[in-house]
């Protein structure tokens, strides 16, 4: 396969070739007869175009076993691929959870129809298994909840500690969820003295305060056990600048750069996830520290429910919203816009998390890296629609927003997604998304590296 003219993140306009799995060689004018010496290559001018390293979704809650009504592997991954994503993690809140080797196995070998390659974090609770747990090849132990979200795996300080102590000998990186339930406003909670019902007392319960207290104590323990921690999804910039002024990595999810607590009157129940939305001048704070280096990665926190599980109570609602397919099309509007650099993109989808993780094959688009590529017409801004998304369940909460969706998505140099109807119609219209899917292609990542 040889990619034509492409622009890069950087600028940089270049040939690259693929062979295999892996990209060949990456310079002008590459010789095109070499090129296309197999039968089963192809060239693509890609003059116009950027072609970007495949996002690393470090981050995303695929729901099998256990939730196969709201998402499976192989929904969730094609999703993933027509938006760009080229591997994802996911995470132990699955039922059971997986926080034993039997659990490991078992989501493993559900996890073979994925399009993308993948790795699978492993859980902490008072019933988890470690030994037989850090025998399989972990991507990272985590989310550890601090505090109960879906799946209520929330643990303690003391069984934190021993968690990420055993991580740390394991040479296994620790995924934290950071919220102190001890600081949540249970005033506002049926019942209580301040008692709401209503979109945002979800946000009002769960405090800023709480999530700013977890990240303290994940770096405190990171400090003693010389682990390697990673913040999930943080939404407040105290929690951002308190992990980036300790060392430790963070993520940041679409949802918390581009919804706040504004928005909860139109998403009501939708709107609903953990952490929770927060306030416009929160949202636009973390937003900076994306633009100026200070977050490190972007990561989704996939995590549908079902329109019907979604239509409760803020208080009986289930917490979290999809977002795999969307993330690396809204950060290319931003940079269609001029909010944020393509560069930047690059590094916080894919380049940083690589990095972060220990997959030295991925990333970036360099000479002997595995040929996980997006190619995307920058200027292909359109809206974004739940019905036109691959997640099973059928809806967003960036409905009417705009991103920039990719054209065509390689996983190890296999065309796993394009669009086949990209590009725009005689009145310069363009045309509606027309997805064309591959066959099964995801690795077990860690499995690969280690």
């Amino acid at each position: 396969m040889l990619f034509r003219n492409a622009e890069l993140a950087d600028g940089q306009v270049v040939d690259v070739r693929v062979e295999g799995e892996t990209i060949a060689e990456v310079g002008e004018d590459l010789d095109e007869g070499e090129a296309l010496a197999a039968d089963d290559t192809e060239a693509i001018d890609a003059t116009g175009k950027l072609l970007l390293p495949g996002m690393i979704d470090a981050h995303v809650h695929f729901r099998e076993p256990g939730y196969s009504h709201k998402e499976t592997w192989a929904t969730g991954s094609k999703s993933a691929a027509a938006g760009g994503v080229t591997t994802v993690v996911d995470q132990p809140n699955t039922s059971p959870p997986t926080t034993t080797g039997e659990a490991f196995d078992e989501k493993a070998q559900l996890a073979r129809p994925s399009t993308v390659d993948f790795g699978l974090n492993g859980g902490v609770t008072e019933a988890w298994d470690p030994d037989s747990l850090f025998d399989r090849p972990l991507f990272a132990l985590g989310e550890v909840f601090l505090a109960d979200s879906t799946g209520d795996m929330g643990i303690g300080r003391e069984l934190f500690e021993e968690a990420v102590s055993l991580a740390a000998e394991n040479d296994v990186p620790v995924t934290v969820h950071a919220e102190d339930a001890t600081l949540f406003d249970e005033s506002v909670r049926p019942g209580g003295a301040n008692e709401r019902d209503d979109a945002d007392a979800w946000s009002a319960f769960r405090t800023p305060e709480a999530e700013a207290e977890a990240v303290e104590l994940a770096c405190d323990v990171a400090a003693e056990t010389e682990a390697q921690v990673h913040i999930a999804h943080t939404s407040t910039p105290e929690g951002v600048d308190i992990a980036h002024d300790a060392g430790l990595t963070c993520e940041v999810t679409p949802h918390h750069l581009f919804c706040s607590r504004e928005d909860l009157d139109e998403l009501g129940t939708y709107g609903r996830m953990n952490p929770p939305l927060r306030s416009e001048a929160r949202r636009e704070a973390v937003f900076e520290r994306l633009a100026d280096g200070t977050v490190d990665i972007v990561a989704t926190d996939h995590a549908p429910h079902t329109r019907a599980e979604k239509a409760a109570s803020i208080w009986e609602a289930p917490s979290g919203v999809p977002g795999v397919e969307t993330a690396l099309p809204l950060l290319l509007e931003e940079a269609r816009q001029g909010t944020i650099s393509y560069e930047r993109v690059r590094d916080v989808t894919a380049a940083n998390p690589a990095e972060i993780f220990g997959l030295p094959q991925k990333g970036k688009v360099e000479e002997g890296r595995d040929a996980d590529l997006v190619l995307v017409d920058p200027e292909a801004s359109r809206e974004i629609h739940g019905d036109d998304l691959h997640t099973k369940c059928e809806w967003t909460p960036f409905e009417g927003k705009r991103g920039v969706f990719p054209e065509l998505t390689t996983v190890r140099g296999t065309v796993v997604y394009r669009d086949t109807n990209a590009g725009r119609d005689a009145s310069g219209v363009l045309r509606p998304r027309r997805a064309e899917f591959a066959e099964v292609v995801g690795k077990n990542v860690r499995a690969v590296e280690r």
